[in-house]
Formats: structure tokens, C-alpha cells, sequence
């Protein structure tokens, strides 16, 4: 953990310190209020240990402030004229402990776990309520698909390294969930997972957002921030859609990933970094290194494991097992009892090619469970397009038809993607290279 030791006996100070940073913490100190303001401006700590007696200054009277300039921090108090009104003062005011001095090494180790599990069981109960509120249904890893199959074999594999990890896909296949999945089952999974969406943002608004700011850093910036790098110390940095992340923010980010250091917005201090990055796009990298929007260095630095989600057309297999959780989930959020799918709707499910993956498969069940007149969902329950026969949007065209050739081309796309195993199968029939055919079914939204 990062420790702030606020005490003003040097050799107290220097013996508690020394302790703990052979227990592997990060410790800096601080003998009174004014330092302790200055070291909360430069970084973040995740416990306070706090002398209730510092000199000429009351511990008691410094707690608010601390806890308002950094109430992330837990705070544990330490005094030698310990009674039971002091004691309920300072947790009234936002300690978390109060230990007594003198106190043996086992006595403070412990007040220390305390601290620690309890940011721990807050950050548990901080993911559930945001997993509730968001309303999403549990995801599953299980597949019958070889090349999902796969997939997760190399997921498994580096989830517990410090690997930098890109994961590519198209739009809605999960990338994000899988990205989660990743962090969870890393040794970093008690620590923040903290997501940063790379096109939400202007290239000044995103900086910030990455790396924070100082006060009167750019218009608008009317005190220090601390960015999701500095919140995710420790944890996992997602960047969503790292293809649309602006060039001149790049050189930065590729620095963190080296050198692990960063500087925020406005100030020259150069501050560290200890994050996993886990990296997602449904763009081909290498033709936006090609067309100069994506650096080449930066690339090689975020691929050093990829895993790319194939699509849910190619995963016929799966379809019915991810419709029967949402039907599930659904169904109890909205106090139906409908027990599954009628034969037909199963089958127009498996056959539809899902562009939208697996957002639009979610959608669709959402939508049939609260549509549904009986016990199971009917195929009348489902969206048109899903339930027609072959859907408007792989309309089948013949050479010599009335068409532009706009339209011959991606029918006859859309028919080899089809019926072939693997993209670049359909690549080497179509008589193009792979990143072709992506930017063609890019184009025509395939």
C-alpha cells in the first residue's frame, strides 16, 4: 500500500518507515499539517497513520482537513494519552482505527489488515453496485466454439502476467467483459480496475482524464485532479477503443508503458506507475499504422499477448447457451416465468448472422421476454429481422442482377464470410489479404 507516516518523533517516525518498506509498502512522512497537505497535492495514499500529538498542532484538528483533501485515504490514529473520548472523536471525524502507544509490530500489522481488507471489501461492494446498476446480465466464458475455445486457453494463461494485452473484435463480441475477466483473475484482482473510453473525450479532456491535471492547467481546470492512471496504481488500466486514441496523446501513453512514468496535465513533476494496461479495438492497428494515425512502437508495446473474439456468427454453437442466460436474467428483473424458447425461435436465433453480436442478441431477448404472451418465447416475440427468413440486411444478389456494383460486392462478402470457417479462409476465396476484408466488412457494416 502507499503509507503516509504523519509523526513528529524523527526516530519513531524513521523505525515505523523503515518497517514498512521492507514489507514491500510505498512510505513517505510528514511531520506537520503543512507537509501533510503538500504530500496529498503530489500523490495519492491509501492509509494515513496519523500522531494525535504533533508538536504544536492537535492530530484531532488535522483528520478533517486530511480526510477532505484525500477522502480516498484511510486514516489509523496513534497517540500515547489514549482515552476513550479522544478514541471516539477521531473515528467520528473519519479514522478508521486507533491504536494505543507504545504497540507491538503484531498490533500494528494488524491495524493494517484491517485497513486493507476493508478497501478491499469496498471496492467488492463498489463493483456489485455498479454491475446492479448497469443492469447487466453475467457473462460466460463456456463455449463449443474451437476458436473461442482458444481464445480463453491463451486468456487463462496470461491473466496472472504483467503483459500488456490487446484484445480485438468487432463491436459488441465483449471485449470489455473479457478485459474484466482478466483483471479478476490476475493477482491484481483486489486492486481497481478502472476503464477509460479513448474516443469519449476531446484530446485535452482525455489527457486529463488519463493522467490528470494541476489547477489552471487549461480553461475549466479549477483545482488539482488525479487521473485514472494515478486511481488505477496498483490495479488494471482498461483503454477501450485504443485505435481512436488521439496521436498526440500516444507518445505519453507509450512512455507509461515503458518507463511506467507519466506527468499530469500542467506540471513537470514526474510522477510512477505501477498498472497492468489492457487494450481493446475493433480497428485494424496495422492499417491505421499504415495510414499514419496509430504508432508503430506503440503497437508492438500493447500486443504483447492478442486475443481476438471472433464475432457471434461464427459462433452458431454459443448462441443459444448466451440466449438462454439473458432469457434468465431477464426474465427474473422482470418477474416473468417464462421457462425458454420455442423450437422455432431457437432456430431463427441460430441461423440470424448477428452484426451487432452480442449487445444486439442481449437486446433482442430483453425485448422478447417483456413482449412474450405465454411461458416461452415465440419467434413472433423476436425482432422482424431476426425472424424473417433470411434477413434484409444479407439480401442475396446475382451477377448480371439490377444492382450496383456496391451492392454484388457486398452480397458476395457477406455469402463467403458466411460459409467459411475463419476470416482468413474467406480472405484467400475472396482473393484479398485479411486487413482488406476487414476494412470491406467494416465498410459495409458485415
Amino acid at each position: 500500500m502507499r503509507i503516509l507516516i504523519i509523526d513528529d518523533e524523527p526516530d519513531f517516525r524513521g523505525q515505523i518507515a523503515k518497517a514498512l518498506s521492507k514489507e514491500g509498502h510505498h512510505v513517505e512522512t510528514a511531520t506537520d499539517s503543512s507537509e501533510v497537505l503538500r504530500q496529498l497535492d503530489e500523490q495519492l495514499f491509501d492509509v494515513a497513520l496519523l500522531d494525535m500529538n504533533l508538536g504544536e498542532e492537535s492530530g484531532i484538528d488535522l483528520l478533517p482537513t486530511l480526510k477532505e483533501r484525500s477522502p480516498q485515504t484511510d486514516v489509523i490514529v496513534f497517540t500515547a494519552e489514549a482515552s476513550h473520548e479522544s478514541a471516539v472523536e477521531a473515528i467520528h471525524l473519519g479514522a478508521i482505527d486507533y491504536i494505543e502507544k507504545p504497540f507491538t509490530v503484531d498490533q500494528f500489522r494488524q491495524a493494517l489488515r484491517r485497513a486493507s481488507d476493508g478497501r478491499r471489501l469496498r471496492k467488492t461492494l463498489s463493483e456489485l453496485e455498479l454491475r446492479i446498476s448497469a443492469d447487466l446480465p453475467p457473462m460466460s466464458f463456456e463455449t463449443d466454439d474451437e476458436s473461442m475455445a482458444g481464445v480463453m486457453e491463451i486468456a487463462q494463461k496470461a491473466a496472472d502476467s504483467p503483459a500488456s494485452i490487446l484484445i480485438l473484435g468487432e463491436s459488441g463480441v465483449g471485449k470489455s467483459v473479457l478485459a474484466r475477466f482478466l483483471h479478476e483473475n490476475s493477482d491484481r484482482s483486489g486492486e481497481a480496475f478502472v476503464t477509460v473510453n479513448c474516443p469519449s473525450l476531446s484530446p485535452e479532456l482525455l489527457s486529463s482524464e488519463l493522467f490528470g491535471h494541476v489547477k489552471g492547467a487549461f480553461t475549466g481546470a479549477v483545482k488539482d485532479t488525479w487521473g485514472k492512471v494515478a486511481q488505477g496504481d496498483g490495479g488494471t488500466l482498461f483503454l477501450d477503443e485504443i485505435g481512436e486514441l488521439p496521436l498526440d496523446i500516444q507518445p505519453r501513453l507509450l512512455r507509461l508503458l515503458q518507463e511506467r512514468e507519466y506527468e499530469r496535465v500542467g506540471e513537470a513533476k514526474t510522477r510512477q506507475a505501477n498498472l497492468r494496461v489492457i487494450a481493446a479495438t475493433n480497428r485494424d492497428l496495422e492499417t491505421e499504422i499504415a495510414e499514419g494515425r496509430f504508432r508503430e512502437d506503440l503497437y508492438y508495446r500493447l500486443n504483447v499477448i492478442n486475443l481476438t473474439m471472433p464475432p457471434l456468427r461464427e459462433r452458431r454453437s454459443d448462441t443459444r447457451r448466451f440466449a438462454e442466460s439473458y432469457f434468465r436474467f431477464f426474465a427474473a428483473q422482470c418477474g416473468r416465468r417464462i421457462t425458454g424458447f420455442t423450437d422455432a425461435a431457437v432456430e431463427a436465433m441460430t441461423s440470424y448472422s448477428w452484426p451487432g453480436n452480442l449487445r444486439e442478441l442481449r437486446n433482442a431477448v430483453e425485448r422478447a421476454v417483456i413482449l412474450a404472451d405465454g411461458d416461452h418465447i415465440a419467434l413472433d416475440d423476436l425482432p422482424a429481422k431476426v425472424r424473417a427468413d433470411e434477413p434484409s440486411s444479407s439480401v442475396r444478389v446475382e451477377v448480371g442482377s439490377n444492382v450496383s456494383l456496391e451492392e454484388l460486392e457486398r452480397g458476395h462478402i457477406r455469402q463467403v464470410v458466411e460459409n467459411s470457417e475463419t476470416m482468413e479462409a474467406a480472405a484467400e476465396t475472396l482473393g484479398i489479404d485479411p486487413a482488406t476484408l476487414y476494412r470491406k466488412r467494416k465498410k459495409y457494416s458485415l
